[in-house]
């Protein structure tokens, strides 16, 4: 009787006497554990700890590696100053390019005619320096091949004392060349305004230049006085008459390009009347004055 109930204790364990359940026996190696995951990797546990010492950090995407290599920015001593350099050289270009922009904008919207107008008085400049290098090379060719040295260094010494009082207004003059009137009966023109077409007649090849009844030379100065514009210290009434020795096709197209001398004087509700002519002549003198302090250095 004590032997079946114990066979019957026993069946109802599950089991024959000295054999283990099965979650007590060992597991054959190789064989997954099954609480691990398929994402679990091998050798680590199923709550995410690697039993060599802890879990691996993310690695990082090639975009995250970029973005820490260019921010934030590492830059050495010599880099900075070689950037530095190199904006102060790009703000001078910008500035040359914006300065060289404004100056050729009178030009950029002149007309075909004048455009052609001007490189024809450059050329005429140009043609006039020609003349002038060639005649002094003259000169020196006959001083060095004259027969009597003396007697053609006198020669041209007299020639040119001649010039040089042209130029000084010590003695007359006579040739081609233009008359500018200029009539301005607002009374908007101002002494700048003469010396401004002064200078312009001046950089057209003007020999010799006499305005209304005073010779115009190298130290001629213009200022505004009471009811009237004095040349030299003396007034000078309307209209203005410049009777200028030169080369007519040179002087007459420098006062009338774009922005030059007669747009100006329209501006300023005057009118300007040039008159070419073969023969103009200059008789307007002056007195020799004696420099002050500058003397010979023969």
């Amino acid at each position: 009787m004590s032997s079946g109930r114990d066979r019957g204790m026993s069946d109802d364990k599950g089991g024959t006497p000295g054999e283990r359940p099965e979650a007590d026996q060992p597991r054959p190696a190789g064989q997954d554990d099954p609480e691990r995951t398929a994402s679990d990797p091998p050798g680590s546990h199923s709550d995410g700890s690697d039993p060599a010492g802890g879990a691996d950090p993310p690695r990082p995407t090639g975009r995250q590696r970029l973005a820490a290599g260019l921010w934030p920015p590492r830059m050495t001593r010599a880099q900075l100053i070689v950037a530095l350099l190199l904006f102060v050289l790009g703000l001078g270009l910008a500035i040359q390019v914006r300065s060289t922009s404004s100056d050729n904008g009178v030009l950029r919207g002149a007309r075909q005619e004048d455009l052609v107008r001007i490189l024809t008085e450059l050329d005429n400049r140009s043609q006039r320096l020609q003349d002038e290098k060639r005649g002094l090379d003259s000169q020196r060719s006959e001083l060095e091949t004259s027969s009597d040295r003396a007697a053609e260094a006198l020669r041209q010494t007299r020639q040119k004392d001649l010039e040089l009082g042209v130029l000084a207004g010590t003695v007359a003059a006579q040739g081609p060349g233009i008359t500018l009137t200029i009539r301005d009966p607002h009374g908007g023109v101002q002494a700048d305004s003469l010396l401004d077409t002064l200078q312009e007649l001046r950089a057209a090849g003007a020999e010799a230049i006499q305005i209304n009844d005073v010779r115009v030379v190298a130290d001629t100065y213009f200022t505004d006085g009471t009811g009237g514009v004095l040349i030299d210290g003396h007034k000078v009434s309307q209209p203005y008459a410049f009777k200028v020795i030169g080369n007519p096709p040179d002087l007459e197209p420098a006062l009338n390009i774009p922005g030059g001398v007669v747009q100006t004087l329209e501006k300023e509700q005057a009118t300007a009347d040039v008159v070419r002519s073969q023969k103009i002549v200059v008789d307007a003198l002056r007195s020799p004055k004696q420099p002050d302090y500058a003397r010979s250095s023969q």
